[in-house]
């Protein structure tokens, strides 16, 4: 009698489907390289077989007794090696499920054990014992429902909101696309604010100064992360003609954003995150590139300074600039313009900050000049954005991408189109901390549309990283997401209007009749998003192949890459043994029992030399609207100058900014090498924080 029904862990019914039978047999015969599509099918038929002479109608297999009838199948056909693996695999499911039992979730969507672990702490609605109060794919149906609320504003039928909900839904519930943080932890809630982006004027005056600081404590409440000019306020020493007082300059104003940021926990959730921007002309450059020189000052701030082009034309030139005083224009003194690059590059190489943000190349496509200059970036440095201007991002996994040894380009399209749509519907959705951050966010529309899942999507190709074929397969793929989410912006523009400021902008002057998004593509660091659908952060390389993660308090995982384990198993040198040896050194470089071109594919953040970061950071940016989030990471031992010839290649290339990170520059890191100097047999494994997601290499990234 067929077997109709089979029992999950949980107790409940389910249709039986040999389906997963078969995908099961295939995954472990596929890790060690043993049996065919003939054995797959043999075997998935004598476990069906099994199944129907041992379960009569009155009793329904579990799943345990369905996996026990597939290792006897597997014994039966002398598979003895795939057996193993299939026991190592459920051995292995066993203990997952005991941790996730330990975090109080219960994952309905089998993800990693890190990634409950970060849904639990930071995500998941909980009651008021905060007890977890839902399931992951609960959080993403709650998330699915408010957003297509939206499509109530455009005269949308019950039927198409509930057929967009579910499209919404099997988006993010399938890994292929996530929004930034605060959209998961706050759609559908009465916080309500979506947005992770946000750029606060700072005005030169006390008052001025003191509003920007509410308006941050109420943005870092809700979830959100900003950023500021300080370029306004007059410099250090300078005269307050209303006191007859002397001013006390901008980096003491800096301080007391960031002791309110140390102070406010963002919704209780995240740690507030800020940028913080100085233009290169202003008189208190000097002391503001070398701030981060101080141990503890201005932790809860990532640093850069906004060079424009003629300072960068008098660095090449080796001339002198002038330093200008924002409250009267005038010149304070001039300086040579190589001995600031100079020292930004020192500074860069000893603490990780400063980094550059080339505000001329922002400015030049900036898509609403009539309303002003971009001053300033978010914290990542990856949204440029006008005073007041908020953003909300999302991400599309392009490993899920990835079919048949080419991207799916047809299925990319779809989640392009809808993700397209998701966006536009939060800036309908969303509740704004401040009635001047709705009307210019609704004004021009913004949205950032980026990736994430790069590095794994190259792993699947056969492309290693740092290649010229990486850099052309990266522009094809970002001016697909690119065109494709333009043509869907023109659609909905064509449904439901425009961007109110429009008229004016650089679209209209480009020849376009209509466009519903003044920008759509952003490159992000995704963060813990990226931990959630386990793949790469954005476009970073792999930071280590195989690693130790702290999970929570005392609790500490080994993770190994899995698409490495993967080609491990079926190229049959994996080992445990191979495995932890990896985990304390994070790269392949140097293990001769690892095949030469296995080696060359999975390169980690710390192999690649930074022009090839720096490269594929240009690559991307040449297709996206706002800007590209990239750490050029470089190992301990990278000199002064290496750090010098980054900041100008990027600077050639046409990047709108960038930042350098040189392993150990930092005291708090949330990546943990063994130290050069240490023998062997004393050698501590890769250690990374649990959200951790490579990439930017401190806790200031907020998505």
């Amino acid at each position: 009698m067929k077997v109709r029904f089979i029992r999950k862990r949980d107790g409940r019914l389910e249709d039986f489907n040999p389906a997963k039978i078969t995908r099961a047999i295939y995954r472990a015969m596929a890790a060690t390289g043993k049996g065919d599509e003939a054995a797959v099918e043999r075997i998935t038929q004598r476990v069906l077989t099994d199944a129907e002479s041992r379960f009569d109608e009155g009793h329904i297999p579990s799943v345990e007794d369905i996996q026990d009838l597939v290792e006897s199948a597997l014994m039966k056909e002398g598979l003895t090696e795939v057996a193993k693996a299939y026991i190592l695999y459920r051995q292995k499911r066993a203990e997952v499920r005991e941790s996730k039992k330990f975090l109080g979730v219960t994952d309905d969507l089998k993800l990693s054990v890190n990634a409950v672990a970060v849904l639990r702490r930071r995500y998941l609605l909980k009651d008021r014992r905060g007890n977890v109060a839902e399931t992951p794919s609960q959080m993403f149906r709650r998330v699915a429902k408010a957003i297509a609320s939206a499509e109530l504003g455009y005269k949308k039928t019950a039927e198409e909101m509930e057929k967009l909900e579910n499209s919404f839904y099997k988006m993010m519930a399938g890994l292929e696309f996530l929004p930034n943080s605060p959209t998961l932890m706050n759609a559908g809630t009465e916080v309500g604010q979506l947005s992770a982006c946000f750029v606060i004027p700072v005005e030169d005056s006390m008052e001025g100064i003191f509003n920007a600081v509410k308006y941050m404590a109420l943005i870092h409440k809700s979830g959100g992360g900003t950023g500021f000019s300080f370029s306004k306020l007059r410099p250090a020493g300078d005269v307050v003609q209303s006191t007859m007082g002397i001013a006390s300059g901008p980096l003491s104003f800096m301080r007391i954003f960031d002791v309110s940021t140390d102070v406010i926990k963002q919704g209780g959730r995240r740690r507030g995150a800020n940028m913080g921007i100085l233009h290169v002309s202003h008189p208190d450059i000097l002391e503001f590139i070398t701030a981060k020189s101080r141990e503890g000052f201005l932790e809860n701030f990532n640093i850069s300074v906004a060079v424009d082009d003629r300072f960068m034309e008098a660095v090449e030139k080796d001339e002198d600039y002038s330093l200008i005083n924002p409250r009267n224009g005038e010149e304070t003194k001039r300086v040579r313009a190589k001995a600031v690059f100079d020292l930004m590059g020192d500074m860069a190489w000893k603490t990780g900050d400063p980094g550059l943000v080339f505000i001329d190349e922002i400015n030049r496509h900036n898509p609403t000049p009539q309303l002003g200059p971009i001053e300033s970036t978010n914290p990542c440095g990856e949204q440029p954005l006008l005073p007041f201007e908020s953003c909300n991002l999302g991400s599309i996994n392009v490993d899920r991408m990835v079919e048949n040894g080419d991207f799916d380009w047809d299925r990319l399209r779809e989640t392009v189109r809808l993700a397209v749509q998701f966006l536009d519907d939060v800036i309908d959705v969303n509740k704004y901390p401040l009635p001047q951050i709705e009307e210019i966010t609704k004004g021009n529309r913004k949205i950032g549309l980026g990736i994430m899942g790069w590095a794994e999507a190259l792993i699947r190709l056969g492309v290693a990283y740092d290649s010229e074929e990486a850099l052309r397969l990266g522009e094809r793929l970002m001016s697909f997401i690119s065109r494709e989410a333009r043509q869907k912006s023109v659609e909905l523009a064509e449904e439901r209007g425009s961007f109110p400021n429009f008229e004016g902008s650089l679209w209209a002057g480009r020849g376009f009749k209509a466009l519903r998004n003044a920008t759509l593509t952003t490159i992000a660091p995704t963060g813990t998003i990226s931990i959630i659908a386990g793949v790469s952060s954005g476009i970073e390389p792999l930071f280590a192949i195989s690693y130790v993660r702290n999970v929570m308090s005392g609790t500490k995982l080994l993770e190994v890459n899995r698409l490495f384990e993967e080609t491990a198993r079926r190229r049959g040198f994996y080992s445990r043994e191979l495995m932890m040896n990896l985990a304390k050194k994070g790269s392949l470089r140097g293990l001769g029992e690892v095949p030469e071109d296995v080696r060359r594919l999975f390169v980690t953040a710390l192999d690649i030399d930074p022009e090839w970061h720096v490269r594929m950071q240009a690559a991307f940016q040449k297709h996206v609207d706002n800007a590209v989030s990239k750490t050029i990471n470089l190992p301990a031992e990278a000199s002064v100058e290496e750090v010098r010839k980054a900041f100008l290649l990027a600077y050639r290339l046409k990047c709108k900014g960038i930042t350098v990170y040189r392993y150990g520059s930092k005291r708090e890191q949330v990546l943990s090498l063994r130290p050069l100097e240490v023998k062997p047999y004393l050698e501590e494994p890769v250690t990374v924080e649990s959200e951790f997601a490579g990439g930017c290499p401190t806790d200031n990234c907020p998505h």
